[in-house]
């Protein structure tokens, strides 16, 4: 007993840094959603020890919460300073730096934050909304809707019904996905076939489906690898007029690494951006435009053949070509090879006349 005692007396005592019962105590107030407490415990930490990231982090954090945004981005400058290896710092500087007002950094910020860790997931979206302001592209497929009135609609790949609901009240509208798992309210003049689009076009009467009438408008959403796209454009466009408009979804990518054909990040669009590719190559009847809506595009198609058998012809062979196409192809002019039009409701509806 005397001997552990005199161990415990004599044993060399862990130094306590400075700030870190101010930190320590800081955390604990953000976690309970006390953020004046916990700002003024980080406050302390770093008048003890200036150079402590976490604190510099947390603070930042509030410091945006609270609409504190140059002293935010006095934080996250200093935290990138210390830790240049932080990708959530940089991130952190790319949201006080678009709050500023102060764009490009803001890009420049969430880019370094994606290059230190691509799977970041909310630096994707920001990046995206940055890239492309003005209506996201559900609001942009709803004024399509309102614009166009379609009699018919067509839509593959519901998944949870966003897109599908968007459809008016009077329009029959069919949606295609082998798995939909539909949380939204839908028009009493859609359903949802629980099937794979080649196996709807391969399997069903569209037309009878549809009343008798051409479809209107489609939206495709199903596969994010190019091929499947471009066979529903192929089986979607046999069904339509010279009138009809085909919306294709994820035209435009982020960043090479998000536009690969296998998913490697949550935020993901696959290579459907060769799709545009292949259109304007093999059908320069089409009038081919992708709108810039957050967060990956919008592809819009009109001016359409349904008597076009080119892509069909030719089907292996333009899908063995565009397979052998690396994404760097799009260094050269990825806003003018994707056709991007501006995210303008205006000048995309003087183009439906």
């Amino acid at each position: 007993m005397l001997g552990r005692i005199l161990k415990d007396l004599f044993a060399p005592k862990a130094r306590v840094r400075p700030g870190q019962t101010a930190f320590e105590a800081g955390v604990e107030a953000y976690n309970a959603g006390q953020l004046a407490s916990a700002a003024e415990h980080f406050a302390a930490t770093l008048r003890a020890e200036p150079e402590h990231l976490q604190a510099h982090s947390y603070a930042g954090g509030i410091d945006l919460r609270t609409g504190r945004f140059r002293e935010a981005l006095g934080h996250f400058e200093r935290a990138r300073t210390l830790d240049p290896q932080n990708a959530e710092c940089h991130f952190g500087a790319a949201v006080a730096h678009r709050e500023l007002g102060a764009n490009e950094a803001a890009r420049e910020c969430c880019e370094t934050a994606l290059a230190l860790d691509p799977g970041l997931h909310p630096a994707h979206g920001f990046l995206a909304n940055l890239n492309f302001p003005g209506p996201f592209y559900l609001d942009v497929i709803s004024m399509f809707h309102s614009h166009l009135r379609p009699r018919t609609y067509l839509e593959i790949g519901v998944e949870s019904g966003q897109s599908i609901a968007l459809a008016r009240r009077e329009t029959r509208a069919i949606g295609i996905d082998p798995e939909p798992k539909i949380t939204q309210r839908l028009a009493p003049g859609t359903s949802i076939l629980a099937t794979t689009s080649d196996e709807y076009f391969a399997a069903h009467d569209v037309k009878a489906e549809f009343g008798g009438l051409p479809i209107d408008l489609a939206f495709i959403d199903g596969m994010h690898q190019f091929e499947f796209a471009l066979r529903d454009f192929m089986n979607i466009e046999k069904h339509c007029t010279s009138r009809s408009t085909i919306l294709i979804h994820d035209c435009y990518p982020l960043s090479r690494r998000t536009a690969e054909r296998e998913r490697r990040s949550s935020f993901w669009s696959g290579d459907i951006w060769r799709v545009i590719l292949i259109l304007r190559k093999y059908r320069p009847d089409l009038s081919v435009k992708v709108i810039g809506t957050a967060p990956t595009g919008l592809g819009v198609v009109r001016g359409l053949d349904p008597g076009s058998s080119v892509l069909r012809e030719k089907y292996d062979a333009i899908v063995a070509e565009f397979l052998a196409l690396d994404y760097s192809v799009l260094d050269a002019d990825k806003p003018g090879m994707l056709a991007l039009y501006p995210n303008d409701w205006d000048k995309v509806k003087a183009t439906l006349q």
